[in-house]
């Protein structure tokens, strides 16, 4: 019986944690570029008392077998990398992307990370940095004398000189794309690291080998949908009382054995 508690005791664990993952969801609602987590669940090792298709005497087997699970646990923890939402913000260093990719950045150690995050700004040298001041690679440095910026669905990056008609092609933005978006590694400011599950990044210019389009002057707001998570929130309080009343249940078999023999 004492079994019983601690299966219990498991799947208190989980729910608890798994309320962590949807609050963290629902705190980053409003995180540009924030890409929701899903808790997986797996069942742990079970005790074999009796095995399936074990000799009965003669030639008989037994058809099924007796084993008693040990309850619960969560194995992960998975990022949904689906689209989130359009967001009009008319900033001309603003961007989202429709579709596959993410944007590099280069990190103050020199190794990359790659974000969804497009809310880009000018560094003191005029160069295209994140908010956290680390620039978008490849460098797009914008000259002092461009009056306007243009950046096309593929990427190029153009400015309208003053006094100049016409417009001159300054760079050239690239995107990452991954064989497994779920196995990169997520680093918090909106920053995520390439590792062995995610496979290494392609690279290709956007609208080009599967790789989304930009959206100047927009950004994608994060794919949390409030009123699924408040659902799934429910849900894991329910799971959690059912829990907690199993105990309890297995504490007043106790109690009762324990007064009665």
């Amino acid at each position: 019986m004492e079994a019983s508690l601690w299966v219990s005791k498991t799947g208190l664990d989980a729910q608890q944690m798994r309320m962590t993952v949807i609050s963290n969801n629902l705190a980053n609602v409003n995180t540009t570029g924030f890409k929701r987590d899903r808790a997986v669940f797996e069942d742990l090792l079970y005790q074999n008392i009796r095995q399936p298709g074990g000799s009965t005497g003669g030639d008989n087997q037994t058809p099924t077998g007796l084993m008693m699970g040990t309850g619960v646990r969560i194995v992960a923890t998975e990022k949904m990398h689906s689209q989130g939402s359009m967001i009009q913000t008319k900033n001309a260093l603003d961007l989202a992307v429709q579709g596959e990719g993410m944007f590099q950045i280069l990190q103050p150690d020199g190794t990359f990370a790659y974000t969804r995050d497009g809310s880009f700004k000018l560094s003191v040298n005029r160069e295209l940095v994140t908010s956290n001041g680390m620039p978008v690679q490849p460098s797009i440095v914008i000259p002092q004398d461009a009056e306007s910026i243009t950046i096309g669905e593929d990427g190029t990056v153009a400015i309208q000189p003053y006094g100049n008609a016409e417009e001159q092609v300054i760079g050239q933005l690239q995107l990452a794309r991954f064989v497994n978006y779920a196995g990169l590694e997520p680093m918090g400011k909106n920053l995520y690291r390439e590792t062995s599950g995610s496979g290494a990044a392609l690279l290709s210019a956007p609208d080009t080998d599967g790789a989304g389009r930009l959206a100047q002057g927009a950004l994608e707001a994060a794919n949390v949908n409030v009123v699924e998570e408040m659902v799934n929130m429910i849900e894991t309080q329910r799971a959690y009382e059912i829990n907690s009343k199993a105990i309890s249940s297995v504490d007043s078999m106790l109690r009762f054995l324990n007064q009665n023999l």
